[in-house]
């Protein structure tokens, strides 16, 4: 038996880089993670499953992970037993912290001896293949507040000066991430969007560092996700004009139904920013 933690991942802006190769295709943008995020215990199994909270559970990216790493290794099958306090779907890059953290997890099971690198961009290309993100390990790998500006290798980020801080949150349901990356037309749309978006996160990045930053790249993230289109359930547009209307600033989970802050509001759980990446657990 071996367990990983991987970070949750907030996504503010993203913009898909599409290739024909899942390992480099990618999305550039900005996120940060968070100290909620996935546990997993594997162990050798007559055939493989993957439970979510106790529950059988269909998750295509973990078991693609398993496939991969447990690939001629003679093993019948690997319990993949993921536990977290954050909801699937919606927005917490769950798909990837559970394939980054089932990777690492399965490296020390199978004293596989894979960096962390490699490991990594098997989660990611688990995830580009099944459709469940793109950007997402990436943030989870190096942990922090990330933005990524230029294309190229998946796992490179820039690590923005945004202390550890209390972020408030609300989701209110599910985005199917697939859905989204499969229409063509929205990706458009919203490569548009983040094309702006990413002008000014490139300007006010090479800015000198100052208090403003963090709220400034809210502004950003909330613009896209006017822009993109993404933004169109009542109850996150409500829900952010309520906090912007007692002077603090919000945005749109990317990709879930929910809302993120540095203000707290009515219904909203604590969580924090927190700059620790996926590690195997001792």
């Amino acid at each position: 038996m071996a367990r990983a933690f991987a970070p949750g991942n907030i996504s503010c802006v993203f913009k898909v880089i599409p290739h024909a190769d899942p390992a480099r295709m990618h999305s550039l943008g900005m996120g940060f993670t968070v100290k909620e995020g996935v546990e997993v215990t594997v162990s050798e199994h007559h055939e493989t499953g993957v439970l979510f909270n106790g529950a059988c559970i269909n998750f295509p990216t973990v078991r693609a992970v398993v496939n991969r790493l447990t690939q001629n290794s003679g093993i019948t099958g690997i319990k993949v037993d993921i536990t977290s306090p954050l909801p699937l779907g919606c927005g917490f890059g769950l798909s990837g912290a559970a394939a980054l953290a089932t990777a690492y997890a399965l490296n020390e099971l199978l004293t596989l001896h894979k960096d962390s690198e490699k490991l990594a961009m098997t989660a990611h290309i688990a995830e580009v293949e099944n459709r469940t993100g793109l950007g997402d390990v990436c943030s989870q790998y190096h942990g922090g507040c990330l933005v990524k500006l230029k294309e190229g290798y998946p796992l490179t980020a820039d690590r923005l000066p945004i202390t550890e801080q209390p972020i408030y949150y609300r989701y209110f349901g599910p985005i199917q991430t697939s859905e989204v990356l499969g229409n063509r037309e929205q990706t458009t749309r919203i490569n548009r969007a983040a094309d702006v978006a990413l002008r000014t996160l490139q300007t006010l990045t090479s800015a000198k560092p100052n208090a403003d930053l963090f709220n400034a790249c809210f502004a950003v993230s909330k613009q896209f996700s006017v822009e993109s289109g993404l933004l169109s359930d009542a109850r996150v547009i409500d829900t952010i004009a309520g906090i912007e209307a007692e002077g603090g600033v919000a945005s749109m989970i990317m990709l879930g139904n929910g809302v993120f802050s540095t203000h707290s509001f009515d219904n909203a759980v604590e969580t924090r920013l927190i700059h620790n990446p996926a590690r195997p657990i001792s």
